[in-house]
């Protein structure tokens, strides 16, 4: 069982990974002007992880404060995005 819990803690974080190449995409394009769809597909990135999450969880694959410490790094990254560009208005 613990080999089943290391794998999907591993597919939890690829998927994590991929969400935090995004934020840092935006971040680096600050200079550059708001993108609403950008900011979209970042919300639907986040909202299809935490449902991942919720899942892994729920059917024991993952301990909930590995599930809740994947999610939190994530919305803090994306909330120092939201406000980089907030400041950028």
């Amino acid at each position: 069982m613990l080999h089943l819990h290391q794998k999907a803690l591993h597919l939890l974080q690829e998927d994590a990974d991929k969400i935090e190449k995004l934020i840092e995409v935006q971040m680096e394009n600050l200079a550059t002007r708001k993108c609403p769809l950008y900011e979209e597909v970042l919300d639907t990135q986040m909202y299809g992880f935490s449902r991942e999450v919720d899942f892994a969880v729920r059917a024991g694959l993952v301990p909930e404060t590995a599930g809740k410490q994947l999610l939190s790094i994530l919305e803090r990254n994306l909330a120092q995005l939201y406000e980089a560009l907030d400041q950028k208005k």
